[in-house]
């Protein structure tokens, strides 16, 4: 009974740490696309769109950590692995094209980011999850 008492609470607070992650994801992404609005306005623009890059690939790191924390101890579904890591490996081309001044594949590619996001977000909520069951693999 302590074991499966123990197992639900990990997995709730695995759950709540990848709600986070992938919260301070879905707005960094966000704040991008703002710092690229100031890059075309102000002479600001350059610098923060720069730091706010990397600060998005530190969340997109930190989402993935939190994926695998989510899974592996509490016995959750992997699906949010292959997320996270999706994630991180469209902000490293991001990280690339931004660094190459590709900006007809940078600023589409950088839409697509946000949108899926916000869609592992609203899943992870359960806003559109239609399975019965949680990002951790339990039931509710």
């Amino acid at each position: 009974m302590t074991t499966q008492v123990t197992a639900t609470v990990n997995a709730r607070r695995g759950s709540s740490f990848l709600r986070l992650a992938i919260s301070l994801q879905t707005l960094t992404i966000f704040l991008q696309a703002v710092s690229a609005g100031l890059l075309l306005t102000s002479s600001y623009g350059q610098a923060l769109h720069s730091v706010g890059a990397r600060v998005m690939y530190g969340a997109s790191m930190l989402y993935v950590l939190a994926a695998v924390l989510a899974w592996k101890p509490g016995g959750g579904s992997l699906r949010p692995v292959w997320h996270a890591s999706g994630l991180l490996a469209l902000a490293s081309v991001q990280v690339v094209l931004g660094i190459a001044r590709l900006s007809p594949v940078h600023l589409p590619l950088g839409v697509l980011m946000f949108g899926l996001s916000v869609w592992a977000l609203a899943r992870c909520s359960g806003a559109w999850g239609s399975s019965p069951l949680s990002v951790t693999g339990h039931r509710r």
